[in-house]
């Protein structure tokens, strides 16, 4: 089996694929674009195990209930813990409290005011970068947060990632179909090849299939939550 792509092998395929000089100028100012292109559309797609990351850089604040974090610091949030006792920065020195997702509705009925602060128990979303706690929190919590985030994208100082050692197959073909557009190739009376885009978008959509069996598999979600390949011939299923 063949290495995955760098960034230099990475620019020289998608060259030779659109028939651009790799030096082209204009083809210089779209690449980026087009990697986060490729890059998005595949995180969205898969939900890479590799992008869930833990940050515990954040703690309650005693009598507050609600908790601000960037909206950089997760795409989407999995898991919210607090580390007991108060005070302890270090979730492998105490004990971890997982907090169960409800409503801010639920919260705002029966936690109206900090009136019995205590260990919080309950997280609700408000927004993309605020959570409401309940209990109200009585101390300074070490929070640990779990999640997902966008991996730092390939480029010159950055010349190999996950998506291109393990999927450039994939990758190529997504980078390929916004390179169309690049090329005006996009389906449509003025476009030279309409066929194009539609051509790397069926291949993509045909790798796509395997890798989210593989994607699943690493996450024991595959077929009875097990790890291995779905087998159609083995019937009956195991309960």
């Amino acid at each position: 089996m063949t290495t995955g792509l760098t960034y230099a092998t990475y620019v020289d395929q998608i060259a030779t694929l659109a028939v651009v000089a790799s030096n082209d100028a204009n083809f210089q100012i779209i690449l980026p674009q087009a990697i986060t292109y490729a890059e998005n559309r595949m995180c969205r797609d898969l939900d890479f195990l590799t992008t869930v990351a833990t940050n515990t850089s954040y703690a309650t604040a005693s009598g507050t209930r609600q908790v601000n974090i960037p909206v950089s610091a997760f795409v989407t949030l999995q898991q919210i813990n607090l580390i007991s006792p108060a005070g302890t920065t270090n979730p492998e020195l105490g004990t971890r409290v997982p907090l169960l997702s409800t409503t801010t509705d639920f919260l705002n009925m029966v936690y109206p005011s900090n009136t019995g602060a205590g260990l919080p128990q309950y997280f609700a979303l408000l927004n993309q970068n605020a959570f409401v706690l309940g209990p109200w929190p009585n101390a300074a919590y070490t929070i640990e947060l779990v999640g997902t985030v966008r991996p730092d994208s390939l480029s010159a100082s950055n010349p190999s990632t996950f998506i291109s050692l393990y999927l450039p197959d994939l990758f190529i073909m997504a980078s390929m179909v916004y390179v169309s557009a690049y090329q005006r190739n996009f389906s449509g009376a003025s476009a030279n090849d309409p066929q194009m885009p539609v051509s790397y978008e069926s291949q993509y959509m045909t790798l796509l299939k395997g890798a989210t069996v593989e994607e699943a598999r690493k996450k024991f979600q595959s077929s009875g939550w097990a790890s291995m390949s779905p087998a159609p011939v083995a019937s009956p299923s195991r309960g």
